[in-house]
């Protein structure tokens, strides 16, 4: 495995800087192939059926609308980085005329503003500031799920509750009705997690890469001024 990560960054020597958009784009190919995977065995079937509040189906199209907002947030991320050691390539001409937003924050740092932070601030707010919403709706599925499994053992309770007397002839619909609302806690609890972490994955590596970004645009810009 290594060996071969190792003939594609020598046949890509761009690949100095971490894949992001093609790490995406792997994952986005095994959600596919896990969709239909469980598509054929019927686990989506299962899933929609088995949960009367639709609380599960509501986790699962959040989950797939962040995917793809990950993929076009990965995607401009992977382009500012590219603009940006292409400008950098070209000395400081080619950070001052540089269009991306390294580009505008070397421009701010040339232009020696009152507020020295002020450019890091606003370079921060491009490279990070959609992360903060996609995080809080990362947090949502979680709350999601745990707001199925309150209604599950709401509604067990309320069954259980219902009950006078026990009849041994009515014992399987009772367990029937019983087991519904068991279900629809474990269930959505189950898909709030696990899309809780298959989105905070996306969302750790953008942050990650925006990190680098920053990084190494604040160290082009050091030679700004000198």
């Amino acid at each position: 495995m290594k060996s071969f990560l190792k003939r594609l960054k020598t046949a890509n020597p761009k690949w100095d800087v971490e894949p992001l958009w093609f790490e995406w784009l792997v994952l986005l190919g095994l959600f596919v192939f896990s969709t239909w995977l469980l598509g054929i065995k019927g686990v989506w079937q299962l899933l929609i059926s088995s949960d009367p509040t639709g609380i599960t189906l509501v986790i699962i199209v959040v989950f797939a609308v962040s995917t793809l907002w990950c993929g076009v947030r990965s995607r401009e991320l992977t382009r500012q980085r590219a603009a940006m050691d292409k400008a950098a390539a070209h000395g400081l001409e080619g950070l001052l005329k540089a269009e991306c937003w390294a580009g505008e924050y070397w421009a701010a740092l040339a232009g020696n503003p009152q507020d020295s932070g002020a450019p890091l601030d606003l370079l921060m707010e491009k490279t990070h500031g959609p992360h903060s919403t996609a995080w809080w709706v990362n947090g949502v599925q979680l709350k999601l799920g745990l707001l199925g499994k309150v209604i599950g053992f709401s509604v067990l309770a309320m069954q259980i509750g219902q009950i006078q007397n026990f009849d041994p002839s009515q014992a399987q619909e009772l367990l029937r009705n019983l087991t519904s609302g068991l279900g629809v806690a474990l269930l959505t609890t189950m898909v709030g997690l696990v899309g809780n972490i298959l989105l905070g994955l996306q969302l750790t590596r953008m942050d990650r890469f925006a990190d680098q970004l920053l990084g190494q645009a604040q160290r082009h810009g050091m030679i700004i001024g000198r």
